[in-house]
C-alpha cells in the first residue's frame, strides 16, 4: 500500500506540475537519468526494477524537487541535500578540507547516505525508493555547477541577469533556460549526447570519485562567475560560450550516475 501511495503521489505531482526547483530543471534531470539507463549493468537493471517496477530513472529523477511543493513540511529537512557551496577560486586542497569539514546534511553527505541505504539489505522498500530517487537526483545536482557554487550569492540566485530580455537570475539560467534553449525533449537530448561519446571517452568521464566530480563542477562554477556579472543581458553569445560545458556536464552526470548505480548494485 505504501509503495502504491508513493507511485500515485509521484504521478500526481507530474500531472499537476507542482514544483519549485533549485536544481537542473526537469529536462536536465531527465537527460542525466536517461543517459544513465543506457549504461546500467544487468545486475543494476534488475535491482532497480525491483525497486521502481516499470518506472524509469527519468520518471523518478525530479521527484526530490516535486516534493518541495508538499505543504505538510514532511520533506523540509531535504532542502540542503541539493547543494554544497564553497568560496571561489580555492585550491583542491582547500576544497577537500572544506568538504570533509562540512557540517549538517548536504549534497555530499546525503549522496553517500543514499548509497549506503541502497546497499543495505535491511532498508525497507519505500525507503529504498526514496533513496534511489534522491541518489538519481543528487548526482544530477552535483553536475549543475552552481550547486557547488558560492554561498554569498546562494549559488547564483542573487545574481540578477536577463535571458533574452526576460528578468531572471544566474542560477535559473543554468537550471533551465540554457537547457530549454537547445529545444530538445529529454529523450532527444540524451540520445544526441549518447551518440557523440565514444566508449573510451565515456570510461574516462566515469573515472574518479564523487569528491573529484564535485571539484570539477566547482571549477566550472568559477568560470561561470568570471564570465557573468550582475545585470548582464544574456542571449546567443552566452549560449555560444557555455553550450559545450552544459552538454559535457549533462553527459558526465548520466555516465557517472550509471557508474554509481552499477557499483551500488554489483
Amino acid at each position: 500500500m505504501k509503495k502504491y501511495f508513493f507511485s500515485l503521489a509521484f504521478t500526481a505531482l507530474i500531472l499537476t506540475g507542482g514544483l519549485q526547483t533549485r536544481a537542473w530543471g526537469p529536462t536536465g534531470h531527465r537527460v542525466t537519468a536517461e543517459i544513465a539507463s543506457f549504461y546500467l549493468s544487468p545486475k543494476a537493471k534488475l535491482a532497480i526494477s525491483k525497486i521502481i517496477g516499470r518506472e524509469s530513472l527519468a520518471m523518478i529523477a525530479n521527484w526530490p524537487d516535486f516534493i518541495k511543493s508538499d505543504t505538510t513540511g514532511a520533506y523540509n529537512h531535504t532542502s540542503p541535500w541539493h547543494y554544497l557551496d564553497f568560496p571561489g577560486h580555492i585550491s583542491r586542497q582547500e576544497f577537500d578540507r572544506l568538504l570533509a569539514e562540512a557540517k549538517g546534511e548536504n549534497l555530499y553527505s546525503q549522496t553517500l547516505a543514499m548509497i549506503k541505504e541502497l546497499k543495505s539489505p535491511s532498508t525497507k522498500p519505500e525507503r529504498r525508493r526514496f533513496a534511489l530517487a534522491f541518489l538519481v537526483h543528487m548526482i544530477g545536482d552535483m553536475h549543475q555547477p552552481l550547486h557547488v557554487g558560492r554561498d554569498e550569492d546562494m549559488g547564483g540566485n542573487k545574481i540578477q541577469v536577463s535571458w533574452f530580455d526576460r528578468p531572471t537570475n544566474l542560477h535559473k539560467v543554468w537550471d533551465e533556460y540554457l537547457i530549454d534553449f537547445q529545444q530538445y525533449s529529454y529523450t532527444e537530448y540524451s540520445g544526441i549526447l549518447n551518440r557523440v561519446v565514444t566508449a573510451s571517452a565515456a570510461k574516462t568521464m566515469q573515472a574518479g570519485s564523487i569528491q573529484d566530480w564535485m571539484w570539477q563542477s566547482h571549477v566550472l562554477s568559477d568560470k561561470i562567475y568570471d564570465r557573468t556579472n550582475n545585470g548582464d543581458k544574456l542571449s546567443y553569445r552566452y549560449n555560444f560560450l557555455f553550450v559545450e560545458d552544459l552538454n559535457s556536464q549533462l553527459l558526465k552526470g548520466g555516465l557517472r550516475l550509471a557508474q554509481v548505480l552499477n557499483e551500488t548494485f554489483k
